[in-house]
C-alpha cells in the first residue's frame, strides 16, 4: 500500500525544526574522528600546526620557512633564527544525505518526514557552529541524476536556506506524486562524485533496496571522494515495521504489494509468520551494521515516530557523530 504523504510532507521551516528544538541543538558540534586540514578558515582548531591566527610554539628556522614567519625579537635574544607556529584551524564539511524513495514515503509517521527533520536539525547545528554543511536528496528518478542537491552552505544566516530547499524538494514530491525510485547506488556516486572534502557524511533510508545496500554503503564509505571522511548511516523504519502487530489490519490471507517494485504477493499473516518476520529483521539489521563497518560506515537505527531531539542527542552523539 502507498500511504499519501501529501498532508503530511512539512510546509515551513516550523515544521522542519520543531519548537524549541534549535534552542536544545546550540551546544553540539559535529565532531571527526580524523585531523583534517582545512582549505578555509573554521571555528575548530586541529592539531596540525600551519598558519592561522592562533600562536602555538617556535621552532628553528629551516630553509623553505616563510620569512614572515620569523621572529625577530626571539632571533635577537637566542642569536638564531626563530620562526613561529601556528594552530591551523580545521575546515570540518557536513554532508547530509536523504533517501526519498517510495518506501520512505509509508509508515505512520512517515519515514521520510522524519528523514527530513533530522536533516534539518543537522544542518543548523553545523550551519551554526561553522562548518561547510551540504544537503542532497536522492530516490527520484525523474530528478537528473535521481538527485536533489544543494550547494555547501556556511554560518547561521544560511539556515533559512537549508530549509527552504528541504521544503522545495517536499513540494517537489507532493505535487509529482509517488514515482520511479531509481537505482542508489548510481545516486550516491553522483552525490559523490569527484568531492575531495573531508568531513562527516550521513545517509538516512530504510535501506529497502532491491539491489542490496552493499555498493551504496561502499561508495559511502570509501567510494567516489570521500577521502578518509567519517560516514555513518541511520536506517529509519515505521513502528509497524519494527512490529506489525501494531498494525491491526495486517492478519489472515492479505495481498501485499511493494511500493518500490510494484511486486505484490500472496501471503497468509498469522502470529507464526509475525515472528519469523521479527527475527529477519533482526538478521537484516545485523548484516546492514556488519556491511557498513566493512566499508567503515557507523550504522544505527531509529523508528519514525521517535523525537528528532532524542535521536539527535542521543542514538548520534552516543555513536560520536556529535559532541
Amino acid at each position: 500500500m502507498i500511504v499519501d504523504v501529501a498532508a503530511r510532507l512539512p510546509e515551513s521551516l516550523e515544521e522542519l525544526l520543531g519548537p524549541g528544538l534549535a534552542g536544545r541543538l546550540d551546544a553540539l558540534d559535529v565532531v571527526s574522528r580524523k585531523v583534517m586540514a582545512g582549505k578555509m578558515p573554521g571555528e575548530r582548531r586541529s592539531k596540525r600546526r600551519g598558519r592561522s591566527v592562533e600562536f602555538d610554539d617556535f621552532r628553528e628556522y629551516v630553509p623553505g620557512d616563510d620569512p614572515r614567519h620569523i621572529d625577530w625579537n626571539a632571533c635577537a635574544r637566542l642569536d638564531r633564527l626563530i620562526v613561529k607556529l601556528f594552530r591551523e584551524e580545521e575546515d570540518l564539511s557536513l554532508r547530509l544525505i536523504v533517501d526519498a524513495s517510495a518506501s520512505m514515503q509509508t509508515g505512520t509517521p512517515s519515514k521520510l518526514v522524519f528523514a527530513m527533520r533530522l536533516a534539518m536539525a543537522l544542518a543548523y547545528v553545523g550551519l551554526v557552529k561553522q562548518n561547510r554543511v551540504g544537503i542532497a536528496v536522492f530516490g527520484r528518478e525523474r530528478w537528473p541524476g535521481g538527485v536533489r542537491a544543494l550547494s555547501p552552505l556556511r554560518g547561521r544566516g544560511s539556515v533559512q536556506r537549508a530549509g527552504a530547499f528541504l521544503l522545495s524538494v517536499a513540494a517537489d514530491i507532493r505535487a509529482s506524486g509517488p514515482g520511479p525510485s531509481g537505482v542508489p547506488s548510481e545516486a550516491l556516486r553522483t552525490v559523490l562524485r569527484g568531492r575531495a572534502e573531508r568531513g562527516v557524511s550521513l545517509l538516512v533510508s530504510d535501506f529497502h533496496w532491491d539491489e542490496g545496500a552493499g555498493p551504496a554503503l561502499s561508495y559511502l564509505g570509501a567510494g567516489v571522494g570521500l577521502g578518509g571522511a567519517d560516514a555513518y548511516a541511520l536506517r529509519v523504519l515505521a513502528p509497524s515495521e519494527l512490529d506489525p502487530a501494531v498494525d491491526t489490519g495486517l492478519s489472515g490471507d492479505l495481498r501485499l504489494t511493494d511500493v518500490e517494485s510494484a511486486r505484490a504477493a500472496e501471503v497468509t499473516v498469522t502470529p507464526a509468520s509475525i515472528e519469523f518476520y521479527r527475527k529477519a529483521l533482526e538478521t537484516d539489521t545485523q548484516g546492514l551494521r556488519e556491511a557498513g563497518a566493512a566499508r567503515g560506515v557507523a550504522l544505527f537505527r531509529t523508528r519514525s515516530d521517535a523525537p528528532v531531539d532524542e535521536v539527535v542527542l542521543g542514538t548520534l552523539r552516543r555513536g560520536g557523530m556529535l559532541g
